[in-house]
C-alpha cells in the first residue's frame, strides 16, 4: 500500500473512530462525574482524526512530526479514559472494549509511525 493510500485510509479509520467515541459518550451517565468523562473522552477522541488530519497537511517534516506525536497522545488518553469508563460500568462492556481495542490499535501506529521519523 503506498504512502497516499494509507494516509487515506487512515484518515478515514480515525474519523470513523471518533464518531464511535462520541456514540459511546452519548451513553454514559448525565452526572457530574460522567460528565466530567465524557467530555475528556470526546475531546481526546475526536482529536486523534483532527490532528492526523491536520499531519497529511502539514507544511513541513518538523510540523507532521509534531502532529503525529499528538495523535499518539490522544490515542493513549482516549485508551485511558475508556479504560475508566469500562471500570465503572458505565456501558456496554463489549462496546467500550471493542472501542478500547481500536485507540490501542491506533496507539500502536501512531508510535510506530513516530519512532520511524525519530530515525
Amino acid at each position: 500500500m503506498e504512502n497516499k493510500e494509507f494516509a487515506k485510509k487512515l484518515e478515514i479509520r480515525t474519523k470513523q473512530f471518533a464518531i464511535r467515541v462520541i456514540k459511546l459518550s452519548v451513553l454514559l451517565p448525565a452526572t457530574q462525574e460522567g460528565k466530567v468523562i465524557k467530555n475528556q473522552l470526546t475531546k481526546s477522541g475526536t482529536s486523534i482524526g483532527a490532528n492526523y488530519r491536520e499531519a497529511n497537511r502539514s507544511r513541513s517534516k518538523a510540523d507532521f512530526y509534531h502532529k503525529i506525536q499528538i495523535c499518539e497522545s490522544e490515542s493513549s488518553e482516549t485508551a485511558y479514559w475508556l479504560d475508566i469508563a469500562l471500570d465503572m460500568n458505565w456501558s456496554d462492556s463489549t462496546e467500550i472494549n471493542l472501542i478500547l481495542a481500536e485507540a490501542n490499535e491506533l496507539l500502536a501506529i501512531f508510535t510506530a509511525v513516530s519512532n520511524k521519523l525519530k530515525q
